[in-house]
């Protein structure tokens, strides 16, 4: 099961206890995936369809709760090749589905129906929390914190995704609006984000386990980098060394060691014997002891010496 899929699990268990939470909850569902339905004879049917079982009992609980009316649940299997079975949570008769409707705001009082969400949602904290729940499990998704931290919510109503992203960022959160096709689609990115919106909407548990992936996928991230960052260094290291006792050996068998003078041959003579220290290492080696710098600066007057040698035989 998809990250995405644990996480509306976890929050189709909840069922608001305040009406009003209810209310809002519901309203949202039915906005994302609520179609309304008209007939010959003038029958009206709303009808909301989800692929997750857990949100259809919820929507059916919900409306059992705020309404107290007969609801059908229908599922639909998936015929294709890996296609998942569909809920369809069914509600008939003009009578009852105007009243559902005008209750959560999504017909006005004159019957049209109403843009944006309904301000009696967005009065209570906790009214915001719960429309925001359900418009992430009508038509919300959540990667996988392995991969990109990326969360979205989809809807066709491009004002209604204009006034999801408007709520979310009531909370100082960096919602924006995209389109997909005919789809506009309400993000977040940055685990922080997601993270505080799974908190919002009640997604505790999903949360926990967000942060404990992150926390493990930013330890091994760092962990990378200090390999690479100490093995980058070691190839310089072992790199340099060579560079350094090819030059000493062109000097040696060139000029002759004991042409040099002592320092430059104390340097030389450390290096053919220690060749895979560093140049600190080296310096502690010799007798007594010389800084990093020191060695270094020696090291590059054979170095130099080295070069012009080999122009000298070159040009012979």
């Amino acid at each position: 099961m998809s990250f995405s899929a644990t996480t509306k699990n976890e929050l189709a268990r909840i069922i608001p206890e305040k009406r009003c939470c209810q209310k809002a909850e519901l309203a949202a569902l039915i906005r994302m995936d609520g179609v309304i339905q008209i007939s010959t004879g003038n029958r009206v049917t709303l009808n909301i369809n989800t692929e997750n079982a857990a949100v259809a009992r919820k929507i059916f609980t919900m409306l059992k709760n705020l309404f107290n009316i007969h609801t059908e649940v229908l599922m639909r299997k998936g015929i294709r090749l890996k296609k998942h079975n569909s809920y369809l949570v069914r509600v008939a008769g003009p009578g009852k589905v105007q009243t559902i409707l005008k209750a959560i705001g999504v017909l006005d009082l004159e019957g049209d129906l109403a843009e944006g969400i309904y301000d009696e949602f967005l009065a209570k904290e906790c009214c915001r929390r719960a429309y925001l729940r359900g418009v992430f499990l009508g038509g919300g998704s959540v990667s996988d914190p392995e991969g990109d931290y990326h969360l979205e919510i989809i809807t066709n109503d491009a004002k209604h995704a204009e006034a999801i992203c408007r709520l979310i960022r009531r909370y100082k959160l960096p919602a924006k609006v995209g389109s997909r096709k005919n789809w506009q689609v309400v993000y977040l990115k940055g685990s922080e984000a997601i993270v505080a919106l799974l908190n919002i909407i009640g997604a505790h548990s999903a949360l926990l386990n967000f942060e404990n992936v992150r926390i493990v996928k930013d330890m091994r991230n760092q962990v990378n980098r200090l390999v690479n960052c100490e093995t980058a260094n070691l190839n310089k290291t072992v790199n340099a060394a060579v560079r350094q006792l090819e030059s000493i050996r062109f000097v040696a068998n060139t000029l002759g060691m004991d042409k040099l003078p002592a320092g430059l041959r104390e340097v030389a003579e450390a290096r053919l014997r220690y060749p895979e220290v560093s140049l600190k290492e080296l310096g502690e080696l010799m007798d007594p002891p010389v800084g990093k710098s020191g060695v270094n600066h020696r090291i590059r007057k054979l170095e130099k010496l080295a070069e012009k040698l080999r122009e000298r035989v070159n040009s012979i």
